[in-house]
């Protein structure tokens, strides 16, 4: 793995031991699953050398590095950089109750309880002085070993050695370390940057030249570009630009439309900012929209496609993973994880894979066709809207820990669902919107909405509040309280009555 992704031009790879990690983990996971960051950065780091890779690539290891000794020792079985968690938050406060995902957080670290928040007694100074006392022990180790500089120590494990008390223990004595010690002749350090030919990209060669004054004065943009599945990130390094000059805010919508032809690579439109749309005529790769940040994404088939496109997949894996906000209209059938941690966009679909709004937070998603399994699981928030013929089987195909299930009978909702699906049609010509929206009354009737349990219970919560008088960061506030302390959330019950009384 470590030399395929070192010629797949990584820059960075870390080896991860099984010490470290969240404490939200299970304990059979934090007990019983991986193995120690020693054996994995020795063999990787011989690997790359016996490949002649490893002056390409920054060697990281990480996984409960406690002390100076640990991050010597990963020097010298090759290791550059190294990841501290677990000391650090300790220093920081952090008293290890393995609560991490439960908002209980006593000491305030992991929590958005304001609460529980006002405990965290931490200070950037306490990580200073904790980094200080390990590289004070780093040159102590190196004085001791006759190192000057650090690079020196770097994969030198010809200075270690098996220890006797290893040697004398009736069961370490049965190991053989000896591959864990070898030493490849060659560079042991990163050398030489990756070429990752950036100015040979599509943006840097076609797009960034078309919409260059779109950009700078705000004035729109409609540029044609022929696109095939070499040419990954199409649109990013445009939405950089944009961001960088605009921020968050970005450009009104539509400023910057991009009309491709063709089958685009890897993460098409990766973390698009507002005033870009991107008009895709063919099929693409995997991570669509990853990370979309106010941009809109359209994939339709061509018109000499023959088929019925909603019964093909159009797009990969991995589509909108992360996105927080924007739009998006897929005319066919999505991969895998669609819509994984999407925490904002709205998006129409016409089927998609395994493990479908995974970990959801937000937005909303409309799926006008079959998923496939474990869908919504660890989905704690937005929305998602699933046409099916058969719910029981669709409901078969859920992870029921977080979610519930309803009918779509709210008229408001119903509206606003229509009118994604009526956007759907109206961008990418799609013939199963079409034909849905000209039975809507039959069609409504078809859709099952999963809503998260304690998303919905926040819904309502707010709403009441809203109603008691409150303004909507006051009822915000308040439903927050209400619904992750015990003794809040009775009192609120109370208040609530007494205002409604009032």
């Amino acid at each position: 793995i470590a030399a395929g992704v070192a010629k797949g031009t990584a820059d960075v790879i870390v080896v991860s031991g099984y010490d470290g990690g969240t404490g939200a983990s299970p304990k059979t996971s934090i007990k019983h699953t991986g193995l120690p960051w020693e054996l994995g950065l020795a063999e990787a780091h011989q690997t790359l050398m016996l490949n002649g890779l490893r002056e390409r690539v920054v060697l990281e290891t990480d996984g409960k590095l406690m002390t100076g000794r640990d991050v010597v020792m990963a020097a010298l079985l090759g290791a550059e950089e190294f990841g501290f968690a677990t000391a650090p938050l300790v220093v920081l406060g952090c008293v290890m109750m393995r609560a991490c995902h439960l908002d209980t957080c006593p000491v305030g670290v992991a929590t958005q309880n304001p609460e529980l928040r006002k405990k965290f007694m931490g200070d950037p100074d306490h990580i200073v002085n904790y980094m200080l006392f390990i590289a004070e022990e780093v040159r102590e180790f190196m004085a001791a070993l006759g190192f000057k500089t650090f690079d020196e120590m770097i994969g030198r494990t010809d200075v270690l050695q098996i220890s006797e008390r290893a040697k004398a223990h009736w069961k370490a004595s049965q190991l053989d370390l000896s591959t864990l010690l070898y030493q490849p002749e060659g560079v042991r350090t990163f050398q030489t940057p990756q070429n990752h030919k950036i100015d040979q990209s599509l943006d840097m060669t076609t797009i960034l030249p078309a919409v260059k004054e779109a950009i700078e004065s705000g004035k729109e943009a409609d540029v044609d570009v022929e696109i095939n599945n070499t040419n990954r990130v199409a649109g990013t390094v445009t939405g950089s630009e944009i961001s960088k000059r605009y921020g968050a805010e970005g450009l009104p919508d539509d400023t910057i439309k991009l009309r491709f032809t063709g089958s685009a690579g890897q993460s098409f439109g990766a973390f698009v900012p507002k005033g870009m749309s991107l008009y895709l005529t063919g099929d693409s790769n995997d991570y669509v929209g990853k990370g979309l940040s106010g941009g809109k994404i359209i994939v339709k088939a061509p018109e000499t496609f023959n088929c019925s496109s909603h019964d093909h997949v159009i797009i990969g894996n991995v589509a909108f993973y992360g996105a927080t906000s924007g739009e998006a209209f897929i005319s066919g059938r999505a991969g895998e994880r669609f819509a994984v941690r999407n925490s904002g966009v709205n998006v129409v679909v016409e089927g998609i894979g395994d493990h479908g709004c995974e970990y959801m937070t937000g937005g909303r998603v409309v799926v006008l066709g079959d998923v496939g399994k474990n869908f919504a699981a660890g989905m704690s928030g937005g929305i998602a809207y699933v046409l099916t013929d058969d719910p029981k089987a669709f409901k078969r195909k859920c992870n029921l820990e977080m979610i519930s299930f309803e009918a779509l009978e709210d008229e408001q909702e119903i509206q606003d669902v229509k009118a994604m699906i009526e956007k759907h049609a109206a961008y990418t010509d799609s013939p199963k919107a079409e034909n849905l929206l000209n039975q809507w009354e039959e069609t409504v009737k078809k859709f099952v909405k999963v809503i998260p349990k304690n998303y919905k219970q926040m819904l309502l919560s707010i709403e009441e509040q809203k109603a008691a008088g409150l303004s909507e960061e006051e009822a915000i506030m308040y439903a927050f309280e209400a619904n992750t302390k015990p003794a809040a959330k009775a009192k609120a019950s109370a208040d609530q009555k007494q205002a409604v009384a009032q």
